[in-house]
């Protein structure tokens, strides 16, 4: 390890060596803290190392650009930005934690300081999470600029590293804990103190020893002033330098008034102490103020877990030689190779090269049974080889990757503020200021009514107030709601999507792949030979499947998914022609047959052009197999509906919404799944354009509507929607325009989705309800002298604290997803997927 007294990245001086260590040029480098030790990772990461060797002494530039700022320059260059800024056509985007948030009067002066900012598009900072999301033009402002302006409002801004976010909370709960302990302890003596004057009736302490006790609290009070007390100082000089008014400022000003009052009193041996109420006061705020940040961090838990997913390193196998080399997960190029071990994470979306194993998607989906995969299947990023290892091919860079996507949908959810969020954030606002004038007109009025109980109560009308509960009502709920969907394998990508899911009194509803598998399976085989049906209906399926053996349509995949299931094994076609749109003609086992339409199977016999319609069909596909001397069978194929979609809609016409069905399929199809559903508004031959009517129509009328579909087609309609769902694959998102995203595919999680959003609703009503009748009862209880200063403390301390422990009710008191431990046999409790060779054809007959 270095020796040095100096940081080696800025130069400044360090004052514990040791503690923030960073590795450059192979050697183990001191750093003077957690900000200069992520450059300095990000640099090496970005492979810059030579910016150590060549850059000039790092005092040579002082007397021009101030050291923090200097330090952060390193985040404009174009190598390092690529690891965590995302480009657009609206600017740069970038996702930053913050330290130093303490209420939502800190989240609001950082917003507001950055976008009056030249060059700031847009800029939102979530309380329950720590996170900033910032839009910023990069020919008008440099990041590094930004970052010192955050510097200068007072807070601490990096780049979001799942890593040193987790270690700069676990520094921040040990010093909120020695905080809160010192103010404990002093609060207690203090008490000690206070008791024997409660309680002594007139002379019977003499007045040198309650001097002297008056003294040893004022002794003990002060580390609890100067220590414990020291965030709400620093933010309300923090406020006041922004021209702003945070909830820290009436906070400070109880406290300097009590305490000076009582400092006064205990020089000129005569009035009221309020030492005790001080500490207590300080106690309890440190203890509100350290569960509230506890519950938060239970709240942002999911969120968090999906950046701390992908690994820092993997191993890279040369193609060529074959050769192992370990590199930086950010590295990797899509179409290079890669080995994962078991219980590794795959770092980015791949491809399986070699290697069939088991696959645990629940951080991703919620599902917790692992999914069996095998040569080709695709994995999203961030999910656990469970199974034996295998060698894979990069499809998508770590950025473009499913769990980056799904990151960017998260903080795109979290910088959107719902209407109720925002508006009750305008009035915690000019709550304080108006609570200040309160405060001052109340001293004035207990001036001319009793002024010995005037400081006393304005005291405790500045205390009693809790606008951070009003703030925090809506964040807190929805940030517990998002994390709690997340455990489920729901995505929310917009931050008013569970308001508006909550609202909504209609849901349309796409048909393939939405209420369908989104594929056709082989339902009925209908065979016109003689001799035994199974036998006769093997031997179609053969030959079927022989003829679409090198097909790439839908039905032919069905066809020869069903025949795999058979004892005997199609024979290569001979003299194979295809007619695109009619069928296959060709030659099994040296007779010719013809697969495929009606119309192109009737030119051998014209019966079949005659024929009456099946009622049964209605709604199939129909592949008709002859060969030139007779029909052999008719094949009969269906787009399946899901296993849950009948339950699903049953459970929403029972809660009183309206269900529609839009598709671009024919009448008969979609006939058939609305009656199976119970659907009485159904549309088929639907093009997107008339989709996008049908739903205006429906807002026209005030009606409010939940489009689900397969969030990449139908883009129009699903953006005119009040609030769009997608069922799809995690490895889609990025094409995704929905608000909520059932990353699982089940339909049951649309009925676990509207669950959530009332209940979220319900209690975001109730926090606000809370809020505002706890200040206005308790604000004129206080004005009229019935709060005594103790008692407004625990009053305050309660409120916030209950409005984010009614929040956690959102949270699930475990998760329900589970990770099996790395190397659980995967056999057990697998789920074949269509990609596995194999696997019974859905719903074969």
């Amino acid at each position: 390890m270095s020796g040095t007294s100096a940081c080696f990245h800025c130069g400044e001086p360090v004052d514990r060596p040791g503690r923030w260590v960073a590795t450059v040029g192979g050697a183990e480098r001191d750093m003077c803290c957690a900000g200069c030790k992520a450059v300095a990772e990000a640099i090496v990461a970005a492979g810059l190392d030579d910016y150590y060797r060549t850059r000039s002494a790092p005092a040579a530039g002082a007397a021009i650009v101030p050291p923090a700022l200097a330090a952060l320059e390193v985040y404009d260059d174009a190598a390092v930005q690529a690891r965590f800024v995302r480009s657009g056509e609206a600017g740069c985007e970038a996702t930053l934690m913050v330290d130093g948030l303490r209420c939502g009067a800190c989240a609001w002066l950082l917003e507001q300081g950055l976008r009056r900012r030249p060059g700031v598009e847009a800029a939102s900072v979530n309380l329950a999470t720590g996170r900033a999301v910032l839009r910023w033009n990069p020919a008008t402002t440099r990041l590094s600029s930004l970052l010192d302006a955050i510097g200068r409002l007072g807070y601490r801004a990096l780049p979001f590293d799942p890593r040193e976010r987790e270690a700069q909370i676990q520094r921040t709960t040990k010093a909120m804990f020695r905080r809160l302990f010192i103010a404990g302890l002093g609060m207690m003596q203090v008490m000690m103190y206070a008791v024997p004057v409660y309680v002594a009736g007139p002379g019977e302490i003499e007045w040198q020893h309650e001097s002297l006790l008056r003294w040893a609290s004022l002794l003990l009070t002060l580390p609890v002033m100067l220590y414990s007390a020291s965030p709400f100082f620093a933010g309300a000089w923090r406020d006041l330098r922004a021209r702003s008014v945070g909830m820290d400022v009436p906070v400070v000003i109880g406290l300097v008034a009590a305490f000076v009052a009582s400092v006064r009193a205990t020089v000129v041996g005569h009035g009221e102490v309020y030492f005790d109420s001080v500490t207590m006061f300080v106690f309890l705020l440190l203890a509100a103020r350290y569960l509230e940040w506890i519950a938060r961090r239970r709240a942002g838990r999911a969120i968090d877990a999906l950046a701390a997913a992908i690994p820092d390193a993997v191993e890279r196998v040369d193609r060529a030689s074959g050769e192992i080399e370990r590199v930086a997960a950010t590295r990797l190029a899509p179409g290079e190779l890669f080995r994962v071990a078991v219980g590794e994470r795959i770092p980015v979306d791949a491809a399986i090269v070699e290697g069939r194993t088991a696959i645990d998607q629940s951080l991703l989906t919620g599902e917790s049974l692992p999914v069996a995969r095998a040569p080709g299947d695709e994995v999203p990023g961030g999910a656990i080889n469970a199974g034996t290892p295998v060698l894979m091919r990069v499809l998508r860079t770590s950025a473009d990757s499913a769990i980056s996507t799904i990151e960017r949908l998260v903080d795109r959810a979290s910088a959107d503020k719902p209407r109720l969020a925002g508006l009750a954030e305008r009035i915690a606002r000019w709550f304080v200021a108006a609570l200040l004038l309160l405060a001052g007109g109340v001293w004035l009025a207990w001036l001319q009514i009793e002024p010995a109980r005037a400081a006393h109560i304005a005291i405790a009308v500045l205390v009693v107030s809790c606008p951070c509960a009003l703030s925090m009502a809506t964040p807190a709920a929805l940030a517990a709601a998002t994390g709690a969907a997340m455990r489920r394998g729901m995505l929310v990508a917009r931050g008013d999507a569970l308001e508006q899911v909550a609202a909504c009194t209609d849901v349309v509803f796409d048909k393939t792949g939405t209420l369908t598998h989104g594929r056709p399976e082989l339902v009925r085989v209908a065979v016109f030979a003689d001799g035994p049906e199974g036998a006769a209906r093997a031997r179609a399926l053969s030959i079927a499947a022989s003829l679409e053996s090198g097909q790439a349509h839908p039905l032919a995949d069905a066809i020869r998914r069903a025949a795999g299931g058979t004892a005997q094994l199609p024979a290569a076609p001979d003299d194979c022609e295809t007619l695109p749109g009619m069928g296959v003609e060709g030659v099994v086992d040296g007779e010719r047959y013809r697969i495929g339409s009606t119309a192109f199977v009737a030119a051998w016999h014209p019966a079949l052009a005659q024929a009456g319609a099946d009622p049964a069909a209605a709604g199939d596909t129909l592949v008709w197999l002859a060969s030139r001397s007779a029909p052999i069978a008719r094949l009969h194929l269906r787009d399946q509906l899901r296993d849950e979609a009948r339950r699903v809609c049953d459970a929403l016409t029972a809660a009183g919404l309206r269900l529609h069905l839009l598709s671009g399929d024919r009448d008969a199809a979609v006939a058939q799944v609305a009656g199976a559903l119970g659907i009485e508004a159904a549309v088929a031959d639907a093009s997107p354009a008339r989709k996008l009517e049908y739903v205006r129509a429906l807002q026209d009328e005030g009606r409010r509507v939940l489009m689900i579909g397969d969030g990449i087609n139908d883009a129009p309609v699903l953006a005119a929607a009040d609030v769009s769902v997608a069922v799809g694959q995690a490895t889609s998102l990025a094409r995704t325009a929905a608000a909520v995203v059932l990353l699982g595919g089940s339909l049951d999680e649309l009925t676990a989705l509207r669950t959530l959003a009332l209940r979220a609703r319900s209690i975001v009503r109730a926090n606000l309800g809370w809020a505002l009748a706890y200040n206005l009862v308790a604000i004129p209880a206080a004005a009229a002298g019935w709060v005594p200063p103790w008692l407004a403390a625990i009053g305050m301390s309660t409120s916030s604290l209950l409005v984010v422990l009614n929040a956690l009710r959102l949270i699930p008191a475990a998760s329900r997803s589970a990770t099996p431990p790395a190397g659980a046999a995967p056999a057990a409790g697998l789920r074949p997927t269509a990609a596995q060779p194999g696997a019974a054809a859905h719903g074969s007959p």
